[in-house]
């Protein structure tokens, strides 16, 4: 289920996390090979990516266990 950023924080390992608009939230790593998120690593970057559909597994789940 597609999500929008509405903000973000840092987890306790300094990792940045998107709080989402359903009120779940995702990391949003820049690892690559396996993630190529460039975006995250600067605040203008992280900024203007507020609004953006991201994939909520929890949402997804919950739905399916109704």
């Amino acid at each position: 289920m597609q999500q929008a950023i509405v903000s973000y924080h840092k987890d306790d390992e300094d990792h940045w996390v998107a709080n989402l608009s359903c009120g779940h939230s995702q990391h949003v790593r820049h690892r690559p090979p396996w993630e190529v998120r460039h975006w995250v690593t600067s605040q203008q970057g992280r900024d203007a990516m507020l609004g953006y559909n991201l994939h909520c597994k929890l949402c997804e789940l919950i739905l399916e266990m109704e």
